[in-house]
């Protein structure tokens, strides 16, 4: 029998090979998804933490106004996009270390504001049991996930 110039048998193979096909190509697509979410994670911490750094190298040579007791990291992320004024500029112009803070790209909820998608650890919080404090020292991931390496996101 005859369907438009195939055998019944060539469209049989023809959609067999095509589903499997389909069902190699399905995890890979997954696959790329995930790493392409995790070099967004990578990007983003690396982006917040050097933000970080450059806030503590500001209040370090005194262009954030500093107060007894700080740590010299700033009270939270929002911070970091928002800006300081520059205590040592005499036009008290602002100092600017993100563009804008980003968001953790495995955080479920999309209405969240992107400072609040991370974990927060405070100077005086232990490295093992990161804490949120008085300023932010690092952040961290909130998803439970292990990434494609094998370690769970929140440890990168």
């Amino acid at each position: 029998m005859r369907t438009r110039g195939f055998t019944l048998i060539e469209l049989v193979i023809t959609v067999a090979i095509v589903g499997l096909l389909a069902t190699v190509a399905f995890p890979l697509a997954e696959m790329t998804a995930r790493r392409t979410k995790e070099q967004d994670l990578r990007l983003a911490l690396r982006e917040i933490r050097d933000a970080l750094d450059a806030y503590k190298t500001a209040f370090d040579a005194g262009h954030v106004t500093q107060e007894v007791g700080q740590s010299g990291y700033p009270p939270d992320l929002d911070m970091l996009a928002e800006g300081v004024e520059d205590a040592e500029d005499p036009e008290s112009r602002r100092i600017y270390f993100l563009r804008r803070v980003p968001r953790d790209p495995f955080y479920p909820d999309a209405t969240a504001r992107a400072a609040e998608t991370w974990g927060l650890r405070s100077y005086e919080s232990p490295p093992d049991d990161p804490q949120p404090g008085g300023d932010v020292f690092d952040v961290y991931s909130l998803s439970p996930g292990t990434g494609l390496n094998g370690v769970k996101y929140r440890d990168w």
